[in-house]
């Protein structure tokens, strides 16, 4: 039986693994909306997943952890949470857009600095 720290991370390697493409839309935000978003990756994101995004409760969010992950199955995890987790889903408080958008932008590691 896997670690149990270690489900999570499976959980997200199988949604990447089936998840459709999508292209990136952060474009689509405007400014304001897309500097709220950045606070809440770094504060609401950060709370589980390390102000770093190095892991803490939750799994890595690096670019290099994220290397190779679908936009779309992030954002889904993103939207719907992950059952059995600590993962939360977000659809209540952010749209489909906004979501691609954090996938995105923790695909282009803007938190690694």
């Amino acid at each position: 039986m896997p670690d149990a720290r270690a489900i999570p991370a499976l959980l997200l390697s199988l949604a990447l693994a089936s998840a459709p493409a999508r292209a990136e839309v952060a474009g689509q935000i405007p400014g304001p909306r897309a500097a709220e978003l950045e606070h809440m990756v770094i504060q609401d994101c950060g709370s589980c997943h390390g102000l770093t995004m190095k892991g803490g409760l939750g799994s890595p969010l690096t670019h290099d952890a994220l290397d190779g992950a679908d936009p779309g199955a992030l954002a889904s995890i993103i939207l719907d949470g992950v059952p059995g987790t600590a993962m939360p889903p977000w659809r209540p408080l952010l749209t489909e857009d906004e979501a691609h958008w954090i996938a995105d932008y923790l695909l282009q590691g803007e938190k690694e600095k």
